[in-house]
């Protein structure tokens, strides 16, 4: 049963921490960040979150030091969200995974160009 309930406050803590990043007032965090993965401490004391911004890297190193100021306000709603008698401490940490993504995508994209216009590269 304690997977059980690690695993729900883990999907609840993602989709309300989805939610809260998009009122958030600190310039420097992107209005374009989204929240990648959450992984909750056994004891649901810590939650780390990793978030990436579709405009690049740098924007999203930006917007986790935004993030990291506005924690305290982050963990109040949180808990006044999720009802939980404990509310865990928030840790963000950037992440790419999103610009990865996108390459890929691009290089993939251009195999499929490659088989479908095979006669553009023999000239």
């Amino acid at each position: 049963m304690a997977g059980f309930k690690h695993g729900r406050i883990t999907s609840d803590i993602h989709l309300a921490m989805s939610q809260l990043l998009r009122e958030v007032k600190d310039p420097r965090v992107s209005p374009l960040i989204g929240v990648v993965k959450v992984d909750v401490s056994g004891d649901l004391s810590y939650a780390t979150i990793y978030v990436s911004a579709i405009d690049g890297y740098d924007a999203t190193v930006n917007s986790v030091k935004g993030l990291k100021s506005a924690a305290g306000y982050l963990r109040r709603e949180l808990g006044s969200r999720l009802r939980l008698r404990k509310v865990p401490e928030l840790r963000f940490i950037a992440d790419d995974s999103i610009i990865k993504s996108a390459e890929i995508m691009n290089i993939i994209d251009g195999f499929e160009n490659k088989e479908t216009n095979p006669s553009e590269e023999e000239n």
